[in-house]
């Protein structure tokens, strides 16, 4: 077979594959992603690179660590859903960046938030003024 030709079907495969197993994985935006499943995304996409330019080797490994890749990621996701420890393990503590009206400096330092930054996303948010009455607390998701 030409190689022209098996670098075309090695192609069409891996795209369907990729498009299966991202369908598999569900429906995110970027920014709500945890940083594995940034990792896995961008890994996938790469062994399927892998998986279509490469003609010297087996193309079913690359599909089978590919298939790997995204089992990992659906196991580590039902292990944040049962288990909270593992959840904070993996996506980090939520932190508190507002209190009883009070904006709490040394949350948003930890966080490399400025106070600006904070505000954009409380108006994003439709929360205009952050108001001691509400006793809720403004919290943000730690990447670390």
């Amino acid at each position: 077979m030409p190689t022209w030709l098996e670098i075309s079907l090695r192609t069409f495969m891996a795209v369907i594959v990729l498009f299966l197993l991202t369908r598999l994985l569900g429906k995110r935006q970027v920014s709500q992603l945890s940083l594995f499943e940034y990792i896995t995304g961008i890994t996938i996409g790469s062994l399927a690179a892998y998986v279509s330019l490469d003609s010297d080797t087996n193309w079913w490994l690359g599909f089978l660590s590919m298939v790997v890749w995204v089992a990992v990621s659906l196991g580590m996701e039902f292990l944040q859903l049962k288990s909270k420890r593992a959840r904070d393990l993996l996506d980090g503590k939520a932190t508190i960046l507002v209190e009883n009206g009070k904006v709490i400096d040394k949350n948003l330092k930890k966080e490399r938030l400025t106070s600006d930054e904070l505000f954009g996303a409380a108006s994003q948010k439709r929360t205009f003024s952050i108001c001691p009455k509400l006793n809720s607390p403004l919290w943000i998701q730690a990447e670390n």
